[in-house]
């Protein structure tokens, strides 16, 4: 018997609009969009089209201007700024491009921090643990300026893993990499996504990378202008997209 479940992400008619009054600037034009718990999905479209937007706004750091919007079984659609950042904790992880480490903590207080603001008591041994999974157990001492790019980037993919959110997202994760680092980032992403059973959202211009996930979402202009299945998509979503 399956049991059903709450998506993970559930938005209607999601818009964002930002600018003053006077000259009002749409960035998402009413988003429908419904993720399951655990499937990865890859979110594509040319610059402006609206993906980062989309992604901030599903991931609390940004609030919709109008829509309904569930996320983890909270409702994102009435929570202030300071409510949203407590929904994220300890719930959502985010992995970004430019990979945004604090300059005067070490890889390990940088993954710790967070957990600590959360509250967890035991956040230093997690995140030794974390960089070790992340093959950064010899670096947990260093600083982000003694990292190398791709080491950075996996201490951010610690520091976002580590609390064992339900959902992560990526922004082009890869972006400032070289191609065999990115590579290698991506296959260490998609493990810890895997261990956990977490939802990942990752927005990327790879269509290589895309066809790797299970659903392919494209935006252009503010809008899902197609939802289709990757290659590792089960067997069913893949013959419902077909249809």
């Amino acid at each position: 018997m399956t049991i059903a479940t709450s998506p993970a992400i559930a938005a209607h008619n999601l818009t964002l609009t930002l600018g003053s009054d006077a000259k009002p600037v749409d960035i998402l034009r009413g988003i429908d969009l419904d993720i399951d718990q655990g499937e990865v999905v890859a979110l594509l479209g040319p610059s402006g089209s609206g993906k980062s937007s989309l992604m901030a706004v599903l991931s609390g750091l940004e609030r919709a201007s109008g829509g309904s919007l569930t996320v983890a079984g909270e409702d994102f659609a009435t929570l202030d700024e300071d409510g949203l950042a407590a929904a994220r904790r300890g719930r959502i992880g985010i992995v970004l491009q430019a990979f945004h480490l604090l300059p005067t903590m070490t890889a390990a207080e940088n993954v710790a921090t967070p957990m600590e603001l959360a509250g967890s008591k035991d956040a230093s041994p997690r995140a030794k643990a974390e960089l070790e999974a992340v093959g950064l157990g010899h670096r947990t001492g260093h600083y982000p300026t003694q990292l190398s790019g791709g080491e950075q980037q996996r201490v951010a993919i610690a520091r976002a893993t580590a609390p064992r959110p339900a959902l992560i997202f990526a922004d082009e994760p890869t972006g400032n990499l070289d191609v065999a680092t990115g590579d290698d980032i991506i296959a260490l992403l998609f493990a810890r996504r895997a261990e956990t059973g977490a939802t990942l959202l990752v927005i990327t211009h790879d269509p290589a990378l895309a066809e790797r996930c299970d659903r392919v979402l494209t935006m252009a202009d503010g809008r899902i202008v197609s939802d289709s299945a990757g290659r590792n998509a089960p067997a069913e979503a893949t013959s419902q997209a077909a249809e």
